[in-house]
This record gives C-alpha cells, sequence and structure tokens, in this order.
C-alpha cells in the first residue's frame, strides 16, 4: 500500500472534502480522486461518503483514518532516525491559536521553512481547542493556562496579562479593588474559566460572571473598549489600548500570574525531530525577544 495514498486519504478526512485536501497537499482534484478510489478499490470499503458539502468518513474510514495517521507518523519518523542530522523533510501540520498566531508565531514558522526548504510547513489558525491526535497534527502552540490532559507540554516562554476596562465602563460602575468585587461587576470571558490573581504569597483564585463571552482574545478586547464589562488579557492584546487610554488597568494591586506559551503534541515517549526543532525555535526566539508582543519582530 502506497504511503503517499495514506497520506492523500488523511488529508481528505481532516479537510472534510477533496477539493480542501488537494489544495493543502498541492495537486489535482482529479489526482486526489483517483487515489482515493484506489485505496478503497484495494481494500475493498467505502472510506468515504461523498455529499453536496465535501465528503464524511464511514464507519470503516474513521476506523482506517486512525491507522493510517500513525502509519505515515511511523514513517517519518523512521526516515528521521535514519537521517538524524540532515535536511527535515516531509510535513509538519501545526496548529496555533487565532489570536497571536498570524501576528506573533508567522515569522517564526517562516524562518523554520527559511531554514529547512524541504519541509512543508502547513499551520492552521483558530482560537479552538483542536484534537491533536484525531485531527492529524504534529503539535499546537497554546497560550495561557493549560488543562490537565495527556498530551505532553514544553513551556517556550511566558505570557503576562492584565486586568482592563474601559474609562466608560469605570465612570459607570467604578473599578474593581480586590478580587472579591469581580463578583459586583461584568466580567468578560473565554468561556466559564477561572481568574486567578497573585496576593502575597498566594494565588486567589475566583469564578466572574458575565453576559458577554468570545472565544478570541482580541474580540474581548472591543468587548472591553467598548464598555461592556472587565477583561483580562495579554498584555500582548492590550498594551496598545492602555497606551492610548481607551483601556485603563483595574487591580493593580493583584496582578494575574504569570502564564506561559506551549508546544504541546500528542503523548509518546520521543517528539519528532521537526517538533523539537520547532520548539527550539521558538526558544531561540524568546531568548532573543523574552515577550509575547515582541516576538514578531525576531524575522
Amino acid at each position: 500500500m502506497d504511503i503517499e495514498d495514506l497520506r492523500t486519504f488523511v488529508e481528505v478526512a481532516d479537510a472534510g472534502g477533496v477539493s480542501p485536501a488537494a489544495r493543502r497537499l498541492g495537486i489535482s482534484k482529479s489526482i486526489a480522486s483517483r487515489t482515493l478510489a484506489r485505496l478503497e478499490a484495494e481494500l475493498g470499503v467505502q472510506l468515504l461518503a461523498r455529499t453536496t458539502r465535501g465528503a464524511a468518513l464511514t464507519e470503516a474510514g474513521a476506523l482506517f483514518r486512525e491507522h493510517a495517521a500513525k502509519a505515515c507518523a511511523e514513517i517519518d519518523q523512521a526516515r528521521e532516525a535514519l537521517q538524524p542530522e540532515g535536511e527535515l523533510r516531509g510535513r509538519l501540520r501545526i496548529a496555533l491559536p487565532l489570536t497571536f498566531g498570524p501576528t506573533h508565531f508567522a515569522s517564526v514558522l517562516a524562518e523554520l521553512a527559511v531554514r529547512h526548504p524541504q519541509l512543508q510547513v502547513h499551520t492552521y489558525y483558530s482560537d479552538r481547542f483542536v484534537d491533536l491526535v484525531n485531527e492529524g497534527f504534529d503539535c499546537a502552540i497554546r497560550a495561557g493556562y493549560l488543562a490537565d490532559s495527556s498530551l505532553v507540554a514544553r513551556c517556550v516562554g511566558p505570557l503576562h496579562g492584565k486586568l482592563v476596562a474601559s474609562p466608560a465602563y469605570i465612570a459607570a460602575n467604578g473599578a474593581p479593588e480586590t478580587p472579591e468585587e469581580l463578583a459586583q461587576h461584568e466580567a468578560l470571558m473565554q468561556g466559564t474559566e477561572p481568574w486567578q490573581f497573585v496576593d502575597g504569597d498566594k494565588v486567589v483564585t475566583v469564578r466572574p460572571q458575565g453576559r458577554f463571552k468570545a472565544d478570541n482574545g482580541t474580540a474581548l478586547a472591543v468587548a472591553a473598549i467598548a464598555g461592556l464589562g472587565v477583561a483580562w488579557l495579554p498584555d500582548a492584546i492590550v498594551e496598545e489600548h492602555v497606551a492610548n487610554g481607551t483601556l485603563q488597568v483595574v487591580m493593580p494591586r493583584y496582578p494575574p500570574p504569570s502564564a506561559g506559551i506551549y508546544v504541546i503534541r500528542p503523548p509518546g515517549r520521543h517528539p519528532s525531530r521537526k517538533v523539537r526543532v520547532l520548539t527550539e525555535l521558538l526558544i531561540e526566539c524568546f531568548d532573543q525577544a523574552p515577550h509575547l508582543d515582541r516576538i514578531r519582530t525576531r524575522a
């Protein structure tokens, strides 16, 4: 069974259709369709159910996709093991946050591609937490506080943030001065996440409430500027607004604890060389520009 046929099938399964998969792979739609037909004929089962909106995995296709993705990953690892010091080859699929990805990490990934011209770098920007294993990603870059999971994380740099509100909101509602007072204010959040603040030598956790939620930090900043509430946001998003006065820092005596920038990969004893090289490059960039808002000047 041809490994490139497997790669094409996995890409179609992950992209949700032949056309978007063909664009990702840089091949024609007809070639991708013939590859799938050949694979289905060889296996004797239907892997994809074609619809007007694209393609959906059949039950057999979902089962085979899991094994095909693992086979492709193992072949890539075997090639790396044979040439550990050689040029990076193959494909690196990375999930990045939409809030920071294009402005703060795109230059690092471009640098990776420049240094390794044989490497295919495929990036996907979304503030949704993707399923690395089932969606076939080699790794993800995530910012903030990490929840417990079976994934393997490596911190590559710090992430600092502030609690902010607009002058109009503060004039109408006052500014919270302690974590306990947040219960009296509208909080702008991504979901139901707790907020943490440093109080001397301890960390205080509160669960604020609010009617406006968004899964994107930039959208929350816009809501804060509009006077809808108080937001906890990274410095990279709020510093410009604080400097021009459209947002003000509140509760400065209780700063949020520093979070981090992490490279997340599926569980396994050793990361692939491609993920290791990306991780080392990010650490290199943070060493030269230790704050997230300065990493964009790296390349």
